[in-house]
């Protein structure tokens, strides 16, 4: 079953990207491939450094 994620910057609290993914990991790479990267991994060093988390957004009813 995929979760809806929400992956922020933590220094900012921006919203980087919202959308479903099976884990946080597939969340983050995901969210790379949008920003036309090819996975979380190669997004530069500065960007990562900065602190970036994803987060569980799923709501039971």
């Amino acid at each position: 079953m995929m979760s809806i994620f929400q992956i922020k910057q933590k220094t900012s609290g921006a919203v980087l990207w919202t959308g479903s993914a099976h884990d946080e990991k597939t969340a983050l790479d995901a969210m790379a491939r949008d920003a036309g990267y090819p996975d979380f991994a190669s997004l530069p060093d500065q960007l990562r450094a900065r602190g970036i988390e994803a987060s569980k957004l799923d709501l039971i009813s």
